[in-house]
């Protein structure tokens, strides 16, 4: 008997823009510390947040991917919850995540094995907001590129990302 797949009444749009961008926020600005497991053999991304206040703010997500837009659900959780989810096997990531007003919604500065990417990105609510975005100058969109979601770059070659984004960078020169 197999499993009904159907949408979920619960799941949200995400309208998400993405952009490889060059360099990092001008340091000052308000900072989350962001630890990403991407759980093994799902669409589940277990996430772990630190706001500069220290507050904790721990949920598990589901994006599923769409066209145009994927459809995101999110439930928030309490520690003894995120323990137990904590203890499957996952690909992980950290980055910074900053928020920067003027041109994007935040900016992801990622650490450990990735460090040196940094990614941009801003959330619309409807769709023709999303389509009429023009972003900055020197930014390399990668909103399609299945490549550069959290759950790809969590198992990634580090080093060929990297190598990737700068060249996509490079051609915007």
């Amino acid at each position: 008997m197999g499993v009904v797949a159907r949408e979920s009444r619960f799941a949200l749009p995400e309208r998400e823009r993405r952009f490889l961008v060059a360099e990092e926020p001008p340091q000052g600005g308000e900072c989350r510390e962001i630890s990403d497991r991407y759980l093994d053999g799902t669409r589940l991304r277990l996430r772990r947040v630190v706001h500069p206040s220290g507050a904790l703010e721990l949920k598990l997500t589901q994006k599923l991917p769409g066209d145009p837009w994927g459809r995101l659900t999110t439930l928030y959780l309490d520690e003894p919850e995120y323990d137990v989810l904590a203890g499957l096997p996952a690909a992980t990531l950290t980055k910074r995540r900053y928020r920067v007003a003027e041109s994007y919604d935040v900016v992801d500065v990622f650490e450990g094995a990735l460090t040196g990417l940094v990614v941009a990105e801003i959330e619309f609510d409807d769709e023709g907001a999303a389509e009429a975005y023009v972003p900055p100058d020197g930014c390399v969109e990668v909103t399609r590129d299945p490549s550069f979601t959290g759950g790809a770059l969590a198992r990634a070659d580090a080093p060929a990302v990297l190598r990737r984004a700068h060249d996509l960078l490079a051609r915007t020169l």
